[in-house]
């Protein structure tokens, strides 16, 4: 199975403020939950507790975890790497959402990277692990529509990895 990152960075490569997004975008939802729909997301607990209604419907909820007690409605716990490549072989594509220490361990897995990049600068504490972007092909890129309530610039980016560096 292929395995995907997809998360939203601001122009400093910022995901994160206080166990939240710095930012307020629905469109980034609305495409987080379109291409998520009907596959395995891959999370960390505290990604998890960051959800404001527990585990997202109509997907594999995962939770990667040191925890060994840690028990959750609608998910799977799991607490090493390998378990999660064997939980997720028979999904086509598999997502990992974050938190930014899921990220860093899968750097050299990762075969695509779904990004929504916002033309706009945030307070946060979170940042995105340093992606080597050379690996990777931009395949698809599509600009985001400025509204009332998306007030800032963005664009929903996918990436690819080239064959042979994985």
């Amino acid at each position: 199975s292929m395995l995907a990152f997809i998360w939203a960075e601001d122009e400093n490569h910022l995901i994160g403020q206080d166990g939240h997004l710095p930012w307020h975008l629905p469109a980034d939802l609305h495409y987080f939950k379109e291409q998520t729909l009907n596959h395995s997301i891959i999370m960390g607990r505290k990604t998890f507790a960051s959800l404001p209604q527990g585990a997202l419907p109509q997907r594999r909820n995962i939770v990667l975890t040191h925890s060994q007690d840690l028990q959750l409605a609608s998910v799977q716990i799991v607490h090493t790497k390998s378990q999660i490549l064997t939980l997720i072989s028979d999904d086509s594509l598999a997502f990992i959402i974050g938190g930014r220490e899921i990220f860093s361990q899968f750097l050299n897995e990762v075969d695509y990277l779904y990004v929504t990049k916002i033309e706009h600068q945030f307070v946060g504490d979170v940042y995105m692990p340093t992606i080597d972007y050379q690996k990777f092909k931009l395949v698809q890129q599509k600009k985001g529509i400025v509204d009332s309530n998306n007030v800032w610039p963005y664009k929903f980016l996918i990436y690819q990895r080239y064959n042979n560096y994985k």
